[in-house]
């Protein structure tokens, strides 16, 4: 069996991965990661996916290399990862009693093939006020993560319900990744 490489720096991809049983390394992968403008989440994810991937492919040719990548999306405009205050206070208000949708892609890559795909969730938040924003993002939670919060940690109260995979909010759909890793 060939080795696995995971081309992330995701903490929560890692322990999914592991959870699953995938025996694995991690490479963070050194890539430039822009996009061209008006591209749709769902390809924005393959794209940056398949890019993460190829960078660390390129020095382990005889590897399975594993990349992925996850975005927010709401009225079709991707939220990243916010920077300051502001940047996590503007998404969490626009979230705010709304429903979203949660982008993550996989790329899959070996000598013999390359499988790329998108998994979608739907995320509801509950209506916040103002205050309950402002605790969220006090607890530092919202920094790291694609619109300002993690459903894996306290950012859990802020929603109201999923339509779809629990674990691609979390930033990999493992069971999807997993299955398409066993054709390699």
């Amino acid at each position: 069996m060939k080795k696995i490489i995971l081309a992330s720096a995701s903490p929560r991809r890692k322990e999914l991965l592991t959870l699953a049983g995938v025996n694995f390394t991690v490479e963070v992968a050194d890539a430039d990661e822009t996009l061209e403008d008006g591209v749709t989440p769902d390809e924005a994810v393959k794209q940056l996916a398949e890019i993460k991937a190829r960078a660390v492919f390129e020095q382990h040719a005889d590897s399975v290399v594993i990349g992925a990548d996850t975005v927010v999306a709401v009225d079709g405009k991707i939220l990243g990862k916010p920077k300051n205050y502001e940047e996590a206070n503007e998404m969490l208000n626009l979230l705010s009693g709304r429903k979203h949708f949660v982008f993550t892609g996989v790329c899959l890559m070996s000598q013999e093939k390359t499988t790329v795909f998108c998994q979608k969730t739907a995320v509801e938040f509950y209506p916040l006020s103002q205050n309950e924003i402002d605790e969220y993002i006090a607890s530092n939670d919202c920094y790291d993560k694609a619109g300002g919060y993690g459903i894996q940690t306290n950012g859990c109260v802020l929603v109201k319900g999923i339509e779809g995979d629990y674990f691609n909010v979390v930033g990999l759909p493992v069971a999807e990744t997993v299955r398409a890793l066993k054709e390699f």
